[in-house]
């Protein structure tokens, strides 16, 4: 499974995706964690040392490396079987975790994150997964990384928002973008639910079919972001029949 994460920001997608990546891998999984949001907040959300996150090579670093190895500087290049030993300078592991970032904030008024996103593409889509392998990918925050089709070579994608109008819109022109650019399975899950309500709300905007998931609000994963918690272990509610469900779906032909 290749799956990208997405949503409006602040819906909680990097604690989702770092949930997720953390109940895969301990079911014996080995997780491909990319950090495709250049906050690269994902890491931490892991609970990877701060230095070692800051110290990791980003993944736009790699296309020289690729060059030389394929000969040429194209837009796409074939990284298999050399996929393992290339990676090794740009993952952090952490048990079955291995940790890659997109790379550090760009100053006011340089230039946009095209090179970035063309590389993390052609790597996306050149991986080749055995069993028991798995991407998954946290993107930036909003539409802006799909309308350069970064996330095309994923096959499911994730669509975070929490009960309010405008984190649904949102939501749902990601669907839209995401669709365009031939992503082919496309799901919503609803997060910070506290009342019935929210439920209610996220079933009456989205089509109920696609709403694979709801996350009800767990004041400890506030505190887990903030470092009050020292447990990573931690897996929030609903994570778990959450990674179940994408899994199915991953493996349905329908």
């Amino acid at each position: 499974m290749k799956l990208a994460i997405s949503g409006k920001g602040g819906v909680g997608k990097t604690t989702i995706a770092a949930n997720l990546i953390k109940n895969f891998a301990s079911q014996g999984y080995q997780v491909y964690a990319v950090d495709a949001d250049p906050d690269t907040s994902l890491g931490m959300a892991l609970g990877l040392p701060e230095e070692q996150i800051g110290s990791l090579k980003p993944i736009v670093d790699m296309r020289e490396v690729i060059a030389e190895r394929t000969g040429g500087s194209g837009a796409y290049f074939s990284l298999n079987p050399e996929v393992d030993s290339l990676l090794e300078d740009y993952t952090i592991k952490s048990g079955n975790i291995r940790f890659l970032k997109m790379g550090a904030i760009k100053p006011g008024g340089s230039a946009c994150y095209c090179r970035e996103n063309t590389v993390l593409n052609a790597i996306i889509n050149s991986l080749i997964l055995k069993h028991q392998e798995m991407v998954i990918l946290d993107m930036s925050a909003g539409i802006e990384h799909l309308t350069r089709g970064t996330a095309r070579g994923v096959n499911l994608m994730l669509i975070v928002t929490e009960p309010t109008l405008v984190s649904v819109q949102t939501a749902l022109v990601v669907r839209k973008l995401a669709s365009d650019i031939g992503v082919e399975k496309i799901k919503f899950v609803g997060n910070k639910l506290r009342h019935p309500k929210d439920e209610e709300f996220i079933l009456s905007h989205l089509p109920p079919d696609d709403v694979i998931g709801l996350i009800p609000f767990q004041t400890k994963i506030l505190d887990q972001a903030a470092g009050f918690v020292e447990d990573q272990s931690f897996t929030a509610e609903g994570i778990a029949d959450l990674a179940v469900r994408l899994l199915n779906e991953a493996l349905s032909t329908h």
